[in-house]
């Protein structure tokens, strides 16, 4: 009856250990695997036990017993410490497998000394059953208290977990309790009872059936594997791995299909020598080796464009070499580069909208200044000229970098020049169509076109966005009247007080001023215009603008001679 017993659980511990075979998977812990290793040699040897008719015999068949108990046990408590996310050091580990192998090399010294079984060990059978009669020693107390220890943090750790790990499946920490209750049932039961029959092939094979249990889901717990092997099974994703040594480790076919070149990589060879790995592969390993943040490439084939992702390759927790995940990212390109031409129309249909708003708001501010030079006494043209006339002498400001200042600046000024003289809107037509010289009265009068002007150009521009061009303009209406020894008009600033636009705008004003044909005046010629404006450098004008004048006075010359003033 014994025999049937222990023959029937080591049938049953096969069967379940070939049912693992086919449900393995290689990211399953080690630990198990061990288990249904290793129950089966357990259950055997109380097989043989069962059926040994000889002292040897007996003995032999002890020592395959008590691998189940020097080592299964540990095994099962470092399982129940990995299903529950309770991580062990290594030199813990390497502590326990010392006291197991210390262990059961007491065991195997049985019969030949009285560290683990005292002599003298008695061999006798009771109805055809085989039994030792002997008496323990030192070794076989370590025995008992380690396969204590092993239960009891095996439930702790079970305990722990039900308590306080949430991110452990209930449902696994359940079969872990019921396996090492039974277990500890099972092996305190035989002490107790001294029955012939040993329940601990039994405690073994319900183990088995909870590991069969917990395994049937584990890689489904387990989500980075999970997903890993999801995407191998859709064959769209590509692996590349490659050690530090740049020594390839292998990749799928969906890799080698889409680089063709990894078919000519040979297994554990370099490929830093290898010529047609050296655009993709080579050159994406040495940018993100020397550049860990830059791990995205792209790789285009046949009219996709795969997305070439690179991470350190890890081996448990070790970092081994670099992993290359490949994904066809082409609608994504697509839609991006959809995005990109649509941003581009939309960026020149608003660029060609704003250009037809700033012309729409030019040719508007020039319509106004047109509208109030129409009220002058001059012979008109003049905001034209002065513009034109800013503009000459900005080239040449232009060409010595004058200042620092740019380019944009020297468009705001000419663009801004129209609106000088925008305040005369503001005087009386009496004095501003005046033929004659104006009385201290009248002068006073016509004196506040510059402020008045600033009022009018600030309200015009002070919802428009650009805020260089309002200041500038607001500027030049309001102070290019101001001399630069402070005796101008109409707050009377002096030198760089008086902004560098309005200085400007001046000598271009005054020049023109004085070429053209007034009805209370004739115009003088370029000459005596020319030595006036450089009479007035220091005073009237800025010095430094001297220069820049002189340069410009050619094309000056060259302008106003072309067109009737």
């Amino acid at each position: 009856m014994v025999t049937i017993f222990y023959t029937i659980m080591l049938a049953f511990s096969l069967v379940l250990s070939i049912a693992y075979i086919f449900l393995w998977r290689k990211h399953f812990d080690v630990h198990i695997t061990l288990v249904y290793a290793l129950i089966p040699v357990a259950n055997l040897g109380y097989l043989l036990y069962s059926k040994a008719e000889s002292y040897e015999a007996a003995l032999m068949a002890q020592k395959i017993i008590y691998i189940g108990g020097c080592y299964l046990l540990l095994i099962i408590m470092l399982i129940v410490f990995s299903l529950c996310h309770i991580k062990l050091h290594s030199l813990v580990k390497v502590g326990f497998m010392t006291l197991s192998t210390l262990v059961y090399i007491s065991v195997l010294s049985i019969g030949n000394s009285e560290i683990f079984y005292k002599k003298p060990i008695i061999f006798y059978t009771v109805n055809g059953i085989p039994n030792l009669d002997k008496k323990y020693g030192f070794m076989h107390t370590v025995f008992t208290t380690m396969v204590i220890g092993y239960f009891a943090l095996g439930l702790i750790a079970i305990i722990y977990s039900l308590i306080k790990k949430n991110q452990v499946s209930r449902r696994n920490i359940y079969f872990l309790f019921i396996s090492e209750a039974v277990s500890i049932f099972a092996y305190f039961l035989g002490k107790i009872t001294n029955s012939n029959v040993d329940l601990v092939p039994l405690s073994y094979v319900c183990a088995q059936l909870m590991y069969l249990l917990i395994i049937n889901r584990i890689s489904l717990y387990d989500v980075t594997d999970a997903a890993i092997d999801s995407m191998v099974q859709e064959g769209d994703k590509g692996f590349v791995s490659v050690d530090f040594k740049y020594r390839y480790l292998g990749s799928n076919h969906t890799a080698r299909e889409i680089i063709p070149s990894l078919k000519d990589l040979t297994v554990d060879k370099s490929i830093k020598n290898n010529d047609t790995v050296k655009d993709t592969l080579i050159r994406w390993l040495d940018v993100f080796r020397s550049d860990n943040s830059r791990s995205q490439f792209y790789y285009e084939k046949d009219d996709k464009i795969y997305l070439i992702s690179i991470s350190f390759l890890f081996d448990g927790h070790k970092n081994r070499g670099y992993h290359l995940f490949i994904t066809d990212d082409t609608q994504n390109q697509q839609y991006i580069k959809l995005i990109d031409t649509f941003n581009d129309e939309l960026i020149h249909e608003v660029q060609e909208k704003t250009a037809q708003i700033l012309e729409m708001h030019d040719k508007m501010i020039l319509a106004m200044a047109t509208l109030v030079e129409s009220r002058d006494n001059s012979t008109g043209g003049h905001i034209k000229r002065t513009s034109t006339a800013v503009r000459i002498l900005t080239d040449e400001m232009k060409k010595d970098h004058f200042m620092g200042l740019t380019d944009q600046f020297y468009r705001n000024v000419t663009k801004a020049a129209p609106m000088h003289d925008l305040g005369k809107i503001a005087v009386d037509d009496a004095i501003l169509r005046k033929p004659g010289k104006l009385t201290d009265e009248e002068y006073a009068v016509m004196k506040s076109h510059a402020a008045e002007g600033a009022k009018i150009v600030h309200e015009i521009l002070k919802d428009t966005e650009d805020n260089d061009f309002h200041l500038i303009a607001e500027n030049v209406a309001h102070y290019h009247h101001e001399r630069y020894d402070g005796s101008g008009y109409p707050d009377g600033l002096k030198g760089d007080n008086i902004p560098i636009e309005a200085r400007i705008t001046a000598i271009a004003d005054v020049y023109d001023v004085l070429v053209s044909k007034r009805v209370y005046k004739e115009k003088v010629s370029f000459s005596e215009a020319s030595q006036i404006i450089l009479n007035g450098m220091g005073t009237q004008f800025d010095k430094r603008l001297e220069p820049y004048f002189v340069k410009a006075r050619p094309k000056l010359e060259e302008y106003y001679s072309s067109i009737e003033c």
